[in-house]
């Protein structure tokens, strides 16, 4: 079964006023628009174009409970970033698993500011560039480019006669701190208001430097921490087609542009900075991994002409990359070993299963079922799936 679906953006502050209308080939409304949810999660529901078509349900997850099949395990969104997001990491399983059992027995509503973890499971998840480029922060950086960088922001504020005296303390921390640096760091910066003096003076040497992204983030985040915690991150620029993919434990932020991310199905996020929502340091801390890694960039596996495959190493999700033309048009095939969501990104595109096929134009979207078992596609255009 190949069922039509469709979603309302939402209006989160930092969203675009004109990517997700562009790219969906409507007019913008005005507003910003942030996010477009695209599966069985119930802070959005993903709505059935034409319920008759499946058995008068109105949402996907109306319609797999009534077919008694359970929901889907991952969550696909168009997601468009003009204003920089929260830092956050997101639990293990394990994590997960306890801190919901345990935030539950102290008896913390569901919808509490302050609750942690908003169910039992965990919220790996993956990032593809759309737009000519994306930018994030993701994963710790050396110490050494670090204290580079914080050597040239004391720099900037001497020459231009700024104080400089937060800059020159955290930096003797950092080295004091040898390989505890980072976790020393983000206690100290997010606990309280230990890092008033040196956000301000971060914050000056930015505007001095013409540094593009701390101009932003004291201007978008005036005196948070997080301007701290982003100095010790990676920066990371992805061109058209590049992937990001982002385990437990792993520090990032979306600072702006247009993405298609999968992420498995949860809502546990554990924040740490450029954000007015509940921190809780000691839990976060529990979490986040300070371990300094690679980007961690995801490669991805081609599996025919036009198809490529981005596989994590979590069994929630996988993303497939499909882009028809007239070489390849019905040749390439995609075996289904589940339900599936697919949103069309350009073009037109027939897409044929086993039992029946659809016709996608550029900005519509669908839910395939797993009975389908194979799918080949005809036409012109560009195609995500969320296996």
């Amino acid at each position: 079964m190949m069922i039509r679906v469709d979603n309302s953006p939402r209006d989160y502050a930092w969203g675009s006023l004109t990517d997700i209308a562009t790219l969906r080939g409507l007019t913008p409304s005005g507003k910003p628009e942030a996010e477009l949810w695209l599966g069985t999660h119930p802070g959005s529901p993903t709505q059935i174009v034409e319920p008759e078509s499946a058995g008068g349900a109105r949402t996907i997850a109306e319609y797999l409970s009534q077919t008694d099949q359970q929901p889907l395990p991952h969550l696909l969104k168009i997601l468009a970033a003009a204003h920089p997001l929260s830092i956050q990491a997101h639990p293990s399983p394990e994590q997960a698993r306890e801190g919901f059992a345990r935030e539950n027995a102290v008896g913390i509503p569901l919808d509490a500011p302050h609750r942690n973890y908003r169910d039992d499971a965990h919220k790996p998840e993956l990032i593809f560039a759309l737009s000519d480029t994306f930018e994030a922060l993701c994963g710790f950086r050396p110490l050494e480019d670090t204290l580079t960088n914080l050597e040239l922001l004391a720099q900037a504020n001497t020459q231009a006669c700024h104080s400089t005296s937060a800059i020159v303390e955290f930096t003797e921390q950092l080295v004091a701190h040898g390989e505890n640096a980072i976790r020393w760091a983000l206690e100290w910066a997010l606990s309280g208001d230990n890092a008033v003096a040196l956000v301000a003076e971060v914050a000056v040497a930015g505007r001095v430097l013409k540094d593009d992204l701390l101009i932003e983030l004291s201007t978008d985040y005036p005196g948070d921490p997080g301007v701290i915690v982003a100095l010790l991150l990676n920066r990371v620029t992805l061109t058209r087609g590049q992937a990001l993919y982002l385990p437990a434990g792993n520090m990032h932020a979306y600072i702006r542009g247009l993405g298609i991310e999968l992420m498995a199905a949860s809502d546990n996020v554990l924040r740490g900075g450029l954000t007015t929502k509940h921190v809780d340091v000691p839990e976060l801390l529990s979490v986040v991994s300070d371990a300094v890694v690679p980007v961690p960039l995801l490669e991805a596996q081609p599996v025919a002409p036009g198809i490529d495959l981005f596989v994590p190493d979590v069994p929630d999700f996988r993303l497939a990359h499909v882009v028809v033309t007239k070489e390849n048009s019905e040749t390439s095939q995609l075996s289904l070993s589940r339900n599936v969501i697919v949103t069309c990104t350009a073009g037109k595109v027939t897409v044929t299963g086993a039992h029946s096929s659809l016709e996608l134009s550029q900005g519509q979207n669908a839910f395939i079922s797993a009975e389908e078992a194979e799918l080949s596609f005809s036409g012109i255009g560009e195609l995500f799936l969320a296996l």
